[in-house]
């Protein structure tokens, strides 16, 4: 198969931007990426998709959701994190059934594709939820994941005592004994597009020993890592007092630093903890939307990425960023960082488009396989429709899809070769279906729940 006649925005090692580009592609995989007239006369034979007026770009590499949180997107509104999540989201996902977990998990994904992610990292998936039935939606679909896996030992976050929804709280040893078990199940399913990883809790709901017997364990069985660390002021508060350690220093007493470490936030670091993130070369999930409507803060990425940290893109979950579309949050990674320094220089484009593509590949582990545009790596890509009036006149293309384009825009994505979304449709879920069952398992969980779901403003 040749597509062909696209501006292939490549994220190679040049960073090449290929005008009327072609791609051909063989069992899954690219197996030339060229001009259209050069490959148009290797491959006279291969079938041909036309892509004129349309851009191409790896896919998106989204790490950081909560599949869960899909279906109680909004919920919580105008509120700071440890109120949002004490007296919504918790009770909210303390009263999920696996149906409950599985409906929003296929919910999440549809629109994560639909909007051109191709991999994610699950960053806390409960006991509750069903890890089976959400690896089934996984596989179905079509897309890449890493499904992180909660292992807990305090119902606790930083000093807030009572706060966790009795529905949220794990033991440890169960935690820690189906994590495992979930990763002799999955690890590597779907031809590798499916892998297992720890997500222990914020510091507060871990003991530092079951941190240190986590890391140890990921690092037998080489499993990935993620963990929130220092979203909001109080969370750096907490760890200073009670170990007298800064965020960084505290995660590598614990060995939470590390290439196959992924923490989450980091918006309270400072100088000393990015240099040790640098150091140990581990990776970062920023997430500005969320930081934003949590008046969490803004993490300090500029200052990370000059200091050559792995600094990737999420879009965390529904009640705290209320779109899974990782092209809107590319433009305000760009724009809000350029405002807190006063400088228009930091956070371009090219640098926004890198963390939501390589540098997610690369946190996953996948680098060699996903993230660009590259013969021998998978094709894994989306196609954006470009014959827009506001995508009109297209200068940079790089610049005109993080500064103007919306997951919207996107007509085509294709995983490992195979398509998932043609024109706008989805093609591996039934889209009605997961819209109504959503819609409809949502207000039920509202019920159930006990907590009143009204506009601000009166509903007549």
């Amino acid at each position: 198969m040749i597509y062909e006649h696209g501006l292939l925005i490549t994220v190679d090692a040049e960073r090449r931007i290929i005008g009327d580009g072609a791609m051909v592609v063989r069992d899954g995989r690219f197996a030339a990426i060229d001009k259209t007239a050069t490959l148009r006369e290797r491959f006279p034979l291969e079938q041909r998709i036309d892509l004129k007026g349309k851009v191409v770009t790896p896919g998106l590499v989204n790490t950081h959701v909560h599949l869960a949180q899909a279906m109680i997107r909004g919920c919580a509104d105008d509120m700071e994190l440890l109120e949002w999540l004490g007296k919504r989201v918790w009770v909210l996902q303390g009263n999920y059934t696996e149906e409950d977990g599985r409906a929003s998990a296929e919910l999440c994904i549809l629109e994560m594709l639909k909007s051109g992610t191709t991999a994610f990292v699950e960053s806390l998936l409960a006991e509750r939820y069903g890890f089976s039935g959400i690896a089934e939606v996984v596989l179905r679909s079509g897309i890449r994941a890493a499904l992180a896996k909660i292992v807990m030992d305090v119902g606790t976050y930083a000093t807030k005592t009572g706060w966790m929804h009795p529905g949220m709280v794990e033991d440890r040893d169960t935690s820690l004994k189906n994590t495992l078990a979930m990763y002799d199940q999955w690890n590597g399913a779907g031809n590798g597009r499916l892998a297992v990883w720890f997500g222990p809790r914020t510091p507060g709901g871990v003991t530092p020993e079951l941190y240190r017997q986590i890391t140890a364990l990921a690092h037998e069985r080489n499993m990935g890592v993620t963990v929130h660390l220092a979203e909001v002021a109080s969370d750096r508060k907490f760890l200073q007092e009670t170990y007298g350690l800064s965020p960084a220093r505290y995660a590598e007493s614990v060995g939470l630093v590390g290439p196959r470490v992924l923490l989450v936030h980091a918006v309270w670091m400072d100088a000393a903890d990015i240099e040790i993130l640098a150091r140990t070369r581990t990776n970062i999930a920023h997430n500005p939307a969320s930081n934003a409507k949590l008046a969490s803060g803004i993490a300090p990425i500029p200052e990370m990425l000059a200091a050559g940290v792995n600094v990737t893109l999420g879009t965390d979950g529904g009640p705290s960023d209320n779109t899974y579309d990782m092209v809107r949050d590319m433009r305000l990674a760009s724009y809000l960082h350029k405002a807190r320094t006063l400088n228009p220089l930091v956070t371009p484009a090219e640098s926004v488009l890198e963390m939501a593509t390589i540098n997610g590949a690369r946190a996953l582990g996948w680098e060699n396989e996903i993230g660009s545009l590259e013969v021998g790596k998978q094709a894994d890509f989306v196609v954006f429709d470009f014959d827009q009036p506001h995508l009109t006149p297209n200068i940079n293309p790089v610049s005109t899809l993080v500064c103007a384009a919306t997951g919207s825009d996107v007509d085509t994505v294709v995983i490992a070769g195979q398509t998932v979304v043609e024109h706008g449709h989805c093609l591996t879920l039934d889209e009605e279906r997961i819209v109504h069952e959503a819609r409809t398992r949502a207000a039920d969980l509202w019920k159930r729940s006990g907590i009143p779901n009204q506009p601000v403003w009166p509903l007549v």
